[in-house]
Formats: C-alpha cells, structure tokens, sequence
C-alpha cells in the first residue's frame, strides 16, 4: 500500500469557536478572570451585576447561584445608593424570597407584579432542576423597554453559560483529584515490579540460545513497557502539570507525531493533510506533542481504509485554534457527552485515558478542547492556545 503525507495552503474550513465560548461573547474583562485559575465565581458574578446596573436605570440587581465549592446557594448583589424616597423594605421583601414559589423559565425575562413601587425583573440562568433556583433580578423605578429587557438577557445568558463552565472546570477538577489519590497508591506498588521483570526477561533473552525463545522474551519486555506506558498515563493524568514553556513550531511537531503514526497510517493507506505555514506558538513541546499523537491516533482509528485525515489551524489575536478532522462515521450523541470522562472509550483496549490526558493539557495551557460532528461527515476535534 501507498503511504502519502501531503502539505496543503489555503483550505478555508468552518471556525466552530461557538464551542468554547458563549453564544455572546464573554466581554474581555470576566475573560480575563476566567483564565485564572484561582478566581471566584463570586467575583465574575459581581462584575457582571455591576456592569447590569451600568446598563440599566436600577436601583439594585443581584445573583442567587449555586456555589459547588459551599454546596450552597450565594447572592451577589450589586446596590444602588438608595435615596431618602426609596424604600429598603422593599429590597428585604424581595431577598426573603417568599414571592418564589413556581418554577422559572430557563433565560426567559419576566417582569414580577411584587411591589407597587418597583418594577421587578427576574431571569433565569440555572437549568438543573435538582439545583434551588438560580435567577438574575433587576429592581428599577422604570419599565424596561424592549432594547433594556435585551441587554438584560444578554448578560443572564453570559452567565449562564460561564456558570456551565464553571461546573464542568470543577467535575474535572475532581476527577483529577480522584485519580491523583488512587495513583500516588500503585505507583510504588507496581514500578518496582514491572522494572524487575523487564530486567530478567532482558537477561533471559540474552542467554538463551534459541531464537524463539529470545522472542518470547522480547515479547515480555514489549508487554512491560506497554504497562509501563500505561502506568505513565495514569500518574500524568493525576499529577498537576509542569510545564516546560519554549517556541515551537506546530509544524514539526506535527511531522514527529506522523512518523510515530506511520505504521497505522500504512496499514489503512490514510493520508494526513496539513498547513504548509509554519506557526510558531509558545508551548510544552513533549505535552503537545501528546495531545496531537492521541487525536490523530482516534482520527485515523476511526477513519475509513484509504481515507484523509486533516489537520488545519486558525491565527487569531489573542489564540490559535486547531482542528484536526476525519471522514469516519462520527460521534454519537452519547459519546459526545461522555468522551472526555477518564476510562470512557469507544475503542477497542483503549484505556479510556487518552482523550481525557489531552483535554488535561490544553487546560493546563489555558486553552479548551471540544469534539464536534461535521456536516459533511466525520469528527472534528479542535482545540485553542494562547498566543
């Protein structure tokens, strides 16, 4: 069979950016706090009240949201200086919650008749039903007019969605957390022993004589490492990165990826297709390097005999963005939800460690990565970096 690794320039593909960022985007500044890794989701939910009351004649808005990190609802508000005129019972009334009794349509704006001095606005931005309700409302001495009521859903759907983020950061955070104690346990368990082994099956190999004997002894070596490896997986997927920062170009890293590929793509005579300008890009070379052999090893698992794998990416100001995509039969619904979740896998004796291994390095970057089914066919996987 032909084995062929072709270069392209210029192939325009579909930017699917709507998969890591909100429907609106998110303005620069809660950005900018939403890639620390230490920020409070009580300080993104109180500058997107203050940026609400900006927007609107308010006299006081705020946030009821459910914090993972308490296990409890929390309010945010952003006040108003309240005037002699004005009446705080009002807002007391209003944060006892008593009015609260029917379930609240999901990013719906509804005006509230609960005070005659007030007009009341209220948005909801939790979708969970098990979760008390999570709204944003808005107390003004004005009615809303339909420009305001707009920008007031902008902003609960921004919300909304980082609060999504927000849970999924954290369900991650503790599966790593769950792994890291079960492997700080088998590391000295088994290290030690799959070391011994390696080492008397080198040694049987070389003092017996019989060729076939030698190769069942390689072979046993080969089984060990492949454990080894497997070992590695799993103490790198608990272990909390280090990374070793240094200019790459992806273009290399790619070539090295391909030719350790090389075997898979001759047995399928797949052709991989990638840019012919070199990027450069600030990255952890070996742990890159990882997150590209992992995903063009499932696009060409996945592909068809024959077929074309391409890898292609977009230079944006602030990032880049990577996709790599293949002519398969692409992701069911299910797989989609599930794909990155440790040992899930949908091939077969995969560890069910290698996607989950790359989402845990491209977050380490502070990029994203998502996996999407194409219209044409096929997966598509992509991924960001920071610039």
């Amino acid at each position: 069979m032909l084995f062929a690794i072709q270069v392209y320039g210029g192939l325009m593909m579909k930017v699917a950016t709507q998969n890591f960022t909100a429907p609106i985007p998110l303005p620069s500044s809660i950005q900018n706090l939403a890639n620390k890794s230490q920020v409070e989701i009580s300080k993104i939910c109180h500058l997107m009240m203050e940026q609400l009351a900006n927007l609107l004649p308010s006299v006081i808005v705020w946030t009821l949201y459910h914090s993972i990190d308490t296990g409890k609802r929390e309010s945010v508000a952003y006040p108003v200086p309240i005037t002699a005129s004005r009446q705080p019972m009002t807002i007391s009334y209003l944060q006892q919650e008593k009015w609260l009794l029917n379930d609240l349509s999901f990013l719906q704006v509804t005006q509230l008749n609960l005070v005659n001095e007030y007009k009341v606005y209220i948005c909801c931005i939790g979708e969970q039903k098990a979760i008390a309700a999570e709204y944003i409302l808005i107390c003004t001495e004005e009615t809303l007019t339909d420009q305001q009521q707009q920008h007031f859903y902008n902003q609960a759907q921004i919300l909304s969605q980082y609060l999504i983020m927000y849970r999924e950061r954290s369900e991650h955070l503790a599966q790593i957390n769950t792994l890291s104690q079960a492997c700080g346990k088998i590391e000295h368990q088994l290290r030690n022993p799959l070391a011994l082994i390696n080492l008397y099956a080198e040694n049987l190999r070389l003092a017996l004589p019989d060729s076939s004997l030698q190769e069942q002894a390689a072979l046993i070596r080969q089984t060990v490492d492949e454990l080894s490896n497997k070992l590695t997986d799993l103490l790198y997927f608990g272990q909390r990165a280090k990374l070793h920062i240094q200019l790459q170009n992806l273009q290399t890293i790619i070539a090295e990826c391909i030719k350790t590929l090389e075997p898979g793509l001759k047995e399928k005579n797949i052709t991989v297709l990638y840019p012919e300008k070199p990027v450069n890009i600030n990255v952890d070379c070996w742990q890159i390097k990882q997150v590209f052999d992992n995903l063009l090893s499932n696009a060409i698992y996945f592909s068809p005999c024959n077929g074309t794998v391409t890898c292609n990416w977009h230079i944006y100001a602030q990032e880049i963005l990577i996709e790599i995509c293949d002519r398969g039969s692409g992701i069911s619904e299910t797989d989609l939800k599930l794909i990155f979740k440790p040992y899930y896998s949908r091939r077969v004796g995969g560890t069910g460690l290698g996607l989950a291994i790359a989402q845990k390095i491209i977050h380490d970057h502070k990029g994203n990565l998502w996996a999407e089914n194409l219209p044409e066919g096929g997966a598509q996987f992509s991924f960001t970096l920071p610039r």
